[in-house]
């Protein structure tokens, strides 16, 4: 009897072993579908996010387009505006230089005239020998002024460059007085004014 309740309680042992692997392999088989139902969920979530990027590369690309077009229409204004203003700057800057070409000219004329016309009272006062200089001075004056009057815009540039690169030391302190005048030119007008 002893022998046979270790049997009976080693077929049960056995019986309910096997009872447990049982719902054990019942339940791996739903665990596997699951499983595979969450694969293809994930597959299909990661197909739809590649043809979302997809999508949304070639709606960046087509806007891209459009605004490249934008942007090249607008800048062939700009430079086409920029042309044009240039071409006016130019325009005006040319009739600004005819303007003062014509004024020097007639300047300098006129302090050849003012000179010439004092040499018989530079005689008077300190002799005839400084007349002399004073009318030499305004007929090269008169000369000068006919010489830049019949030139045009570029001749003077090219005399003006031609003069600098064979007397850089006179045209050096030309320009100083030059630049002197002016200075006290306008501190003198802005000291009026104040």
């Amino acid at each position: 009897m002893a022998k046979t309740t270790k049997q009976t309680v080693k077929t049960v042992k056995t019986a309910t072993k096997t009872a447990a692997k049982k719902p054990a392999a019942s339940s791996a088989a739903p665990k596997a579908a699951a499983d595979t139902a969450a694969k293809a969920k994930f597959t299909k979530a990661i197909e739809e996010a590649k043809a979302g990027a997809t999508a949304l590369s070639s709606e960046a690309k087509a806007k891209a387009g459009a605004y490249k077009e934008q942007l090249a229409a607008k800048s062939e204004d700009w430079a086409a505006d920029a042309k044009d203003l240039a071409a006016q700057a130019k325009d005006r800057a040319g009739e600004l230089a005819k303007e003062g070409k014509a004024k020097t000219s007639d300047a300098i004329a006129s302090l050849g005239k003012i000179v010439s016309e004092n040499a018989g009272t530079i005689d008077e006062k300190l002799g005839t020998r400084y007349g002399d200089y004073a009318r030499t001075a305004a007929r090269s004056m008169q000369e000068t002024a006919a010489k830049i009057e019949s030139k045009d815009l570029g001749e003077l540039g090219d005399d003006a460059k031609e003069f600098v690169r064979k007397k850089p030391g006179l045209a050096i302190g030309i320009a100083a007085v030059a630049g002197f005048f002016l200075a006290r030119l306008f501190r003198g007008g802005s000291s009026d004014e104040a």
